[in-house]
């Protein structure tokens, strides 16, 4: 079984070796935690796909922890993206832009774009500085499951697939980056971390695309962040458990809906949309652990991460 160790000086200098050796290590960020490989090795990049059982054409992320890797990893980084960077690095937000020679094909599914971001928690920073270079890594988890926020949720679900598990305490924002496209139009690909409204008040109007065939980023696969609990979203202000059936209930805040399920999850008693982004995939761990026939989601409003919450229940419903 693979080792889950605390983040000492020692542990990140076995981390940062076994990333120059081709393997993987799985590691906290400020959104969820994240499976590092070598970036620019292919073949340690394949580790990545294998062991999440990922399909090849999703592009992955690569992480950096100084602005000037961005000269290297990219053929053009233009003002708004300068900008962006500026206000928003190290942070929640993944900036997409051509990419340069140097990216392996395997990184980006082929695509000439290459998706980057600088996280700022400091586990993360001080792997990557360790390290001294670039590193791939998508959500510690098995492709179209539930994100890993804590150290126990990527061992049960990578197991022995991988060498480490650096373990940093839960992640602090619990949904993954906004993904940014900047290569033509601004272009929102996936919302997350960073709420929209602030990209616009910085750079203007952006559009939204967070739904693809041919992925231009993770996350835009229509069925994704799955439990393996079936989940539907309540609709509407009339609901009925089925008779017989053992329901869950994510609720959104104090809920008027607890009689009749099995067990209740609230996201945020207060309603905050940051402490229920905070809480979203530990409670649907929690839920999904809990031996239910289906989980029942009340939706939360859309705006700031209220957004990025909603699209993680759409894609684990995988109705839309």
């Amino acid at each position: 079984m693979v080792r889950v160790l605390k983040p000492t000086e020692e542990v990140l200098r076995e981390a940062a070796s076994l990333l120059r050796k081709g393997g993987l290590v799985a590691f906290p960020t400020e959104t969820v935690y994240g499976l590092g490989g070598d970036a620019l090795n292919p073949e340690a990049v394949a580790k990545i796909f294998e062991a999440k059982e990922r399909p090849y054409f999703d592009p992955l992320i690569v992480h950096i922890a100084k602005f000037e890797d961005i000269e290297r990893l990219c053929s053009r980084v233009d003002d708004r993206a300068r900008l962006l960077m500026s206000r928003f690095w190290p942070g929640p937000l993944t900036l997409v832009l051509p990419k340069g020679d140097i990216v392996p094909d395997i990184v980006t599914a082929g695509l000439r774009t290459v998706a980057i971001r600088m996280p700022s928690h400091p586990v993360a920073l001080a792997l990557l500085r360790e390290f001294g270079g670039p590193i791939a890594a998508p959500s510690a988890n098995r492709f179209g499951f539930l994100s890993p926020t804590q150290a126990e949720h990527v061992k049960d679900q990578l197991g022995d697939r991988i060498d480490l598990i650096i373990d940093g305490g839960p992640c602090p924002i619990g949904v993954e980056s906004t993904i940014l496209d900047l290569s033509e139009e601004p272009t929102l690909l996936r919302p997350g971390g960073l709420p929209l409204e602030e990209i616009e008040r910085v750079i203007g109007k952006v559009k939204i695309l967070t739904l693809s065939d041919r992925p231009r980023s993770p996350g835009q696969l229509k069925r994704h962040y799955s439990p393996r609990t079936p989940l539907r979203i309540i609709r509407g202000e009339s609901f009925v458990i089925p008779i017989g059936v053992k329901a869950g209930l994510l609720a959104f805040k104090g809920s008027p809906r607890r009689e009749g399920f099995y067990v209740v999850e609230v996201l945020s008693p207060s309603g905050d949309l940051r402490e229920a982004a905070c809480n979203l995939f530990r409670s649907l761990h929690r839920l999904d652990s809990a031996g239910l026939d289906v989980i029942y989601a009340e939706a939360v409003p859309e705006v700031g991460l209220g957004r990025a919450i909603m699209d993680r229940l759409r894609k684990a419903e995988g109705l839309e």
